[in-house]
This record gives structure tokens, sequence and C-alpha cells, in this order.
């Protein structure tokens, strides 16, 4: 699905915000349609796309293994699958102890 959404859209970014509902989904974008803050994390790459999450939402999640998949389905967000009948969501997992002691940091976005 990024393959196909980057061939249509060009270079794309992930963003997860928190909170409840579809803030709560990674959304995709086209790089340069969302400003990144200050105040998110990049977490990494997802298929080669950069994923940020705002940085209180990662406090509650810094401790979990997040894996983003995606599913048919409507979301009610401007992420970019949307229109195509897919959104992007988010599963998790605890890290073992002897995982999270070999993390790296996490940057912080600048603007």
């Amino acid at each position: 699905m990024i393959d196909h959404l980057r061939e249509r859209y060009g270079p794309l970014l992930f963003h997860q915000s928190g909170g409840c509902c579809d803030g709560s989904a990674p959304l995709c974008y086209e790089e340069g349609d969302f400003r990144v803050g200050t105040s998110d994390a990049r977490l990494g790459e997802l298929h080669g796309c950069p994923f940020y999450m705002a940085h209180d939402q990662f406090e509650y999640s810094e401790h979990m293994q997040l894996t983003i998949d995606v599913e048919e389905g409507r979301g009610a967000s401007f992420s970019l699958g949307i229109p195509l009948g897919v959104r992007f969501v988010i599963r998790s997992r605890l890290f073992s102890d002897d995982e999270y002691a070999r993390l790296a940091p996490v940057a912080q976005a600048s603007s």
C-alpha cells in the first residue's frame, strides 16, 4: 500500500498524534502537507517513509513495540489511504526488559 501511495503522491510521511478515535491511528500524508512540530518524536522509518509521533503519545508508547499495519475500512481522517478504502492501524506489545535496555534513543523533530 505504501508503494502504491508513494507512486501516486510522491514522498510520504506518517504521523500519530494520540488521543482517541482517529487520533490514535497513524496517518499517512504527502511530505510537506503535514507540519511536523518540535514536540514530535521521529521513531524511525516505515518502508522508507519517516514516522513521527506526538511526544505525549510517545510517553505512553515508549515501552512498547509498535507494528503498523493496513486494513480495509474507512477512518474519518485525512490519511491518504482513506479514499482507497484502507486505513493504517497500530498494534502494540510491551517490550521485555532486555529489549527495552537495547533501544536506541528517539530523536525530537526539528521544524
